[in-house]
C-alpha cells in the first residue's frame, strides 16, 4: 500500500511548499496541504475477504474429499465424517480467514472492493476534520486557514475552508482543486498535480480574500505527511 511518507520526492515536496508560499502572496488565506496513508482501518473489509477466502477453502476441502470418500478408501471416509474430518475442515476454515485477511491488510485494491465508497467519503471527511485542528487551521487570526487534504488509500481529495472562507465558498467551487490533484496523481506525477492544485486554490481565494497589509504568514507551508 502507498505510504504518505513515500509518496512525494523530496523535490516533490519543495515544490509543493514553494506553491502554497507563492499562492499565499496574494491572499490572505493560509493553506495548509496534507497527505494521508489513510483514512479508516476498514477492518470489515479484511473480515469479508477473509470470510470468502474460509468459504472457498472449505468448498475446496469438501470437493477434493467427498469424491474420494463416495468410492469406499476408508482413509478419505474417515477424514469426511468422522470428528477428525470435523477439526479437519474448522482448520481449513481458520487457515482460510487468517490468510484472507492478512492479504486484503497488504492489497489496498482488495481493501476498497470491499468497502463502499459511502464509507470511504465519511472516513475522509472525518479524518480531515481531525487534521484541521490538529495542524492548527482554525488558529488563523482571521479565520481563514484552508486545508487541502489528500488520502492515498481512498483515492479522495477534500478541501475544506475555515469560516470566512465556508461563509462565501462551498464543496463546488473546490471541485477544479481536487481534479487537478487526482489528475496528476493518475498521470504518474503527484507533486505537479497537488502543485496545480494549490495554485488554483490559491487563485480562488485571491478573488474573494485579497493579500491585507500587514499580513503575516501563520502557517507553515510545508507539505503535513500523516502516515
Amino acid at each position: 500500500m502507498e505510504r504518505a511518507s513515500t509518496f512525494f520526492s523530496d523535490q516533490e515536496r519543495s515544490q509543493i511548499a514553494a506553491a502554497v508560499a507563492e499562492a499565499e502572496k496574494t491572499t490572505a488565506g493560509e493553506i495548509v496541504p496534507v497527505v494521508a496513508t489513510a483514512s479508516g482501518d476498514y477492518d470489515r473489509a479484511e473480515d469479508v475477504v477473509g470470510l470468502w477466502v474460509a468459504a472457498l477453502a472449505l468448498a475446496g476441502f469438501w470437493w477434493f474429499s467427498l469424491p474420494a470418500a463416495e468410492t469406499g478408501d476408508w482413509v478419505a471416509r474417515e477424514i469426511v465424517v468422522s470428528w477428525k474430518g470435523l477439526l479437519a475442515a474448522i482448520g481449513v476454515v481458520v487457515a482460510g480467514f487468517i490468510l484472507g485477511a492478512a492479504v486484503a491488510t497488504q492489497i489496498g485494491w482488495l481493501r476498497r472492493l470491499f468497502t463502499s465508497r459511502r464509507l470511504m467519503r465519511n472516513e475522509v471527511e472525518r479524518a480531515a476534520y481531525r487534521a484541521f485542528f490538529e495542524h492548527g487551521l482554525r488558529d488563523t487570526q482571521e479565520r481563514t486557514g484552508i486545508l487541502i487534504y489528500l488520502s492515498l488509500f481512498e483515492r479522495m481529495v477534500t478541501v475544506s475552508g475555515d469560516q470566512a472562507i465556508a461563509e462565501k465558498l462551498s464543496d463546488r467551487d473546490w471541485a477544479e482543486v481536487r481534479d487537478l490533484i487526482l489528475k496528476g496523481i493518475k498521470e504518474g506525477n503527484p507533486g505537479n498535480g497537488m502543485v496545480a492544485g494549490v495554485e488554483r486554490c490559491g487563485q480562488i481565494l485571491t478573488e474573494h480574500f485579497p493579500i491585507q497589509p500587514g499580513d503575516a504568514n501563520e502557517l507553515s507551508n510545508d507539505l503535513r505527511i500523516i502516515d
